[in-house]
Order: structure tokens, then sequence, then C-alpha cells
């Protein structure tokens, strides 16, 4: 049974943290090979599963630390049809990889949850394409039927919520959006943005956010920047426009790189942690609505700490 998803408790004013960068964590920072980026075939067999639980507590002691809230987002950004078929998993196997992602998060929520901690369990609904490239494309009502296998899902665990991350076109997260709606699930959606705080296909933020909410009734919970760094898109959710009173998170990238010079690089850029922290503070100054708190790519467990630390007095 979920606890929340009546009421997330990240729609307070409380700060709530999140984790980083899972995949490239994963890869290279603790040497693991996922291919196709995907995170979810470690649930699989032990050493897997050691190092994810590994990943997700030293968050979650983050924020035990810093007396935040937790979101448990599943590693299931790549288990959907397109990303399983690639990887040999059939729809039954898919479903099942889906459930143990959230079964194995509800054990770590019962670690670290206190009655003044909450601790959310998310399920991560990643893009049928490329995170950085807006391939694949879909409409809205394709979109739709397309998620609604794994949100549905999600919907019959003990999930609070799903989460669409580095979703890079509006007509996906409106059928993520319509695909919640429909199972009765709390949603998210955390766009990603290009260097100039556009989506790649070139629509802006404001108009995305707007479109979306236009076409799904305002269903999302809130929304989210992901997967790129603060400077990108600072300037253009700096407004004191109603849309951006709909962003409550940002999952920025360590880098400051463009998505197509991270898709060259050979090494990790994990940026600089401590400037990582005093960008979401400064932020967070601007907006007071932010209060969810996370990484992508190139960021791990060194940026959200310090975001704790920079963010945590702000509340």
């Amino acid at each position: 049974m979920s606890k929340y998803r009546a009421s997330l408790p990240q729609l307070s004013n409380k700060m709530f943290l999140t984790d980083g960068g899972i995949e490239t964590t994963l890869i290279f920072l603790k040497g693991f090979a996922l291919p196709h980026f995907a995170s979810f075939p470690l649930l699989r067999d032990d050493k897997g599963r050691e190092a994810l639980r590994d990943y997700y507590c030293a968050y979650a002691e983050i924020a035990k630390r810093s007396g935040s809230g937790m979101i448990l987002e599943s590693a299931t950004w790549r288990a959907n049809a397109d990303w399983g078929s690639k990887l040999s998993y059939s729809t039954y196997d898919l479903a099942e990889i889906n459930r143990e992602a959230i079964s194995f998060l509800s054990d770590i929520r019962s670690l670290y949850e206190s009655d003044d901690r909450p601790v959310v369990i998310s399920g991560c609904v990643g893009p049928k394409g490329d995170g950085y490239v807006p391939d694949s494309a879909m409409s809205s009502a394709q979109a739709e039927n397309y998620h609604s296998q794994q949100v549905g899902v999600f919907a019959e665990t003990a999930a609070d919520m799903v989460c669409g991350i580095t979703i890079n076109y509006v007509e996906e997260a409106i059928g993520i959006a319509l695909a919640a709606r429909d199972s009765k699930i709390p949603v998210a959606i955390a766009f990603t943005v290009e260097t100039d705080g556009n989506l790649p296909t070139g629509q802006s933020l404001r108009s995305a956010i707007e479109q979306v909410d236009a076409e799904t009734g305002g269903f999302p919970a809130y929304f989210m920047v992901s997967c790129a760094h603060p400077t990108h898109f600072q300037s253009t959710i700096e407004k004191k426009e109603p849309w951006v009173e709909r962003i409550h998170g940002l999952r920025a990238n360590a880098s400051r790189m463009s998505h197509a010079e991270l898709d060259e690089a050979k090494e990790l850029d994990s940026g600089n942690p401590e400037e990582f922290g005093r960008e979401y503070a400064d932020l967070k100054d601007r907006l007071p609505q932010l209060n969810v708190f996370g990484g992508c790519c190139g960021t791990d467990h060194r940026h959200i700490e310090q975001v704790a630390i920079t963010c945590s007095s702000k509340f």
C-alpha cells in the first residue's frame, strides 16, 4: 500500500532531497557496465542489489543528517518497452522488474523514515527514446498509450507517485501525465532543457509547462528542471510569473557542457560539488517554492550533500 498518494508531503514547505545521477555514478564511479544506460537489471543479482542499496542509502543518510524529507526514485528510467526489448526483457519481465524496484525501495524506506522525515517512493518513468534528443517522437495520445503500461504497474505497488524524468518534448510529458491521471497516481514532470533554457525541440519551458497543464487539467503535482547545469536555466526560471511557481524541483547536471558535448565526452565531468550547492542555494533564494533537490548527469552524493548544507537553513 502507498503511504502518501493522497497527500504528497513534498507539496509542503519542507526540504526534500532525492538522488543524483544514478547511471553515471554506477558506470564511472562504481565500475558497472550498464548496457543502454539501464540500471534496473542490477536488481536481478546480489552484487547489483548491494550496489543499488549502497547508492540509495548514501542519499538517505544525507537526508537523515539534514533532517529533510527524502524521495526515493526507482532505478527504472530505462524499464519501458523500447529499452526493455533491447535488453531482451519481455512485457511480463518489465512488469515484474518495475514491481521489484518499488519493493526494493520500500525496504529502504523502512530503515530511514521517521515521523518528521517522510520518505516518498517514486516510480521513475524515462523517455521512450534518447534522454538528450527528442527522437522517437509520439503524439500525446500515443505517449499516453505507451507509458500507461509502466505507470499502471507502479499504480499497483506501494509507489506514492511517478516522475517523468529527462522528458525532452511536450507531447511525451502530456502522455505520461494522462497515463498517471488514468491510473489515479500523482505525477511530477522533469523537463530536460538545453544551454539556452529551452527544451531540445526549441519550445520554451514556459510554453511546455503551460501546455501540459492546459491539456491535462493541471494534473501534475509539480514540475522540475532536469539534465542541464543551473547556469543553463537560471535566467529562464527567475521570472516572477505564475508558470514558474509550478516548478518545485531541480535535478541539474554537474557539468556546464551541452548535451552534444556530454555525448562526446570520454570521461565523467563531475564539476564542482561546492559550487553546485551554492548555485542551488542561490536559486532557492530567488524561487522560494523550490523544495525538491536532486541531481542528474555527473552528480553524486557529494553534490547533494553540498545542497543539503547550503539549503537546509532556508526552510
